[in-house]
């Protein structure tokens, strides 16, 4: 019947269709946000960070002069959310960097705690692979260090944009009272490539389009072939999407051709595998780009999305209830005009 319409009628139908899908967004992004922001409410109600009981704090030295510790599976309502990341730090005969800190300056200061049992050489960088707090509220902890923060070009407006959000929602997590001066960002930034020497060792940084998120970086400890994907790279617990679908695609099919001894993931365990540890990741992103496009062209809006994308790939990973009904919802409102 659309072959009968005016070229002016089509395109009134179309502005009309657009306009409704808008609503149904607008109406649908508001609830996603309070499931998202509330296991956080939640996890405000618990102890704080700091009154938690003190556990050990684990490195494990994957290649020499490389340590890694490894962050728990937890949720973000759960005792200990703020030591979920992979985190640690790499030696060389100058100084020290460190690779992510922590969600928490209590997280950090046990970092640099361990940090100063294993090397009195200085600490010369503080590298944040992006902006999520699980990575970089630790870095308050280093500020006495006087290091140079290293990130993406990008993560300069990424921290400036999270500041508020932070304090307000993660307050338990900052030493009290919790204030956006405690978050430190990046005075040395990255727009593609850097080197950093600590002496006989070089650490390659680069910075990726927008992926994860928009302020997304890798290292790579040149000598040990030792790659710290920041959450480029998701093992076992479910993937989280603030970026691009599409583009967190391409950088994982760039990534994948890599040459790596070993891999520190932003979450799980450090592998020696890199092709097989992103093929799960990169078939639950593509799932949900196929299954988006589909729902799409059949007309269906974002909550029929959300209720039937990439259902089959929810006994593949962990956590599943804390991040894929936001992972549809940012993939349809990407996908919804291409």
């Amino acid at each position: 019947m659309d072959g009968w319409r005016t070229g002016g009628e089509r395109h009134a139908l179309k502005r009309v269709a657009q306009a409704r899908r808008l609503r149904e967004r607008s109406r649908y992004s508001l609830v996603l946000r309070t499931l998202f922001v509330l296991p956080l409410m939640l996890a405000a109600s618990r102890a704080s960070s700091a009154e938690l009981p003190s556990a050990p704090f684990v490195v494990d030295e994957v290649a020499p002069g490389v340590f890694v510790h490894t962050g728990k599976l937890l949720p973000l309502d759960a005792a200990g959310h703020d030591d979920i990341a992979s985190i640690g730090f790499v030696v060389g005969a100058r100084c020290i960097a460190v690779i992510d800190t922590g969600g928490s300056p209590r997280i950090g200061r046990a970092l640099r705690e361990t940090i100063t049992r294993h090397s009195r050489l200085p600490i010369c960088y503080v590298i944040n692979t992006h902006v999520h707090v699980d990575h970089v509220l630790g870095n308050a902890a280093f500020k006495n260090d006087k290091p140079t923060f290293v990130g993406h070009v990008g993560l300069v407006d990424a921290i400036a944009r999270s500041r508020d959000y932070f304090v307000q929602h993660y307050a338990v997590d900052f030493d009290a009272p919790a204030t956006s001066d405690q978050i430190v960002g990046p005075d040395k930034t990255v727009t593609t490539t850097l080197e950093l020497d600590l002496g006989g060792r070089r650490l390659q940084l680069r910075a990726w389009p927008k992926a994860h998120t928009d302020c997304d970086l890798t290292v790579y400890v040149e000598d040990a072939q030792v790659l710290w994907t920041g959450d480029l790279l998701f093992r076992e617990r479910i993937p989280a999407l603030d970026g691009s679908v599409r583009g967190w695609l391409a950088v994982i099919d760039e990534l994948s051709r890599m040459q790596a001894n070993l891999v520190v993931p932003g979450h799980g365990a450090v592998t020696g595998d890199l092709p097989a540890a992103l093929a799960p990741e990169r078939r639950y992103l593509q799932t949900l780009v196929d299954g988006v496009r589909e729902e799409i062209a059949a007309g269906k809006s974002i909550e029929d999305a959300t209720a039937h994308v990439g259902n089959a790939e929810k006994a593949n990973w962990r956590l599943w209830e804390s991040a894929h009904a936001r992972n549809v919802s940012r993939v349809y409102q990407e996908l919804e005009w291409e």
